[in-house]
């Protein structure tokens, strides 16, 4: 399985707008039907360049699925996101393979 992470870093003037913003956009990423879930989380580091980091991990049902999102679904949804906050934020993109996943059990 596949982990779609993109990482932000937003300038805090409009921080509260574009997160406002990314609450309602990871549903719409979601509604492509590319991913089983998606986590926002907030990076815990003090950005040199100053702002706030988040990055938003997306879980794909496949490599495949991926792809699909790749070729049919990403530009159209990225491009709001860029006509918005263009300049105002810093993104990047990593796909992460998960290996193993381990969870504890309670006896």
């Amino acid at each position: 399985m596949i982990i779609y992470n993109v990482t932000v870093n937003i300038e805090e003037r409009i921080h509260d707008e574009w997160l406002k913003w990314i609450k309602n956009h990871i549903p719409l990423v979601l509604a492509t039907g590319k991913f089983i879930d998606a986590r926002l989380t907030k990076v815990l580091v003090e950005e040199e360049m100053g702002g706030t980091t988040y990055a938003i991990q997306y879980k794909a049902k496949s490599r495949e699925a991926l792809d699909s999102y790749y070729q049919n679904d990403a530009a159209k949804l990225k491009q709001e996101g860029l006509l918005k906050f263009a300049d105002k934020m810093l993104a990047f993109r990593t796909e992460l393979e998960i290996i193993d996943e381990y969870t504890i059990t309670h006896h």
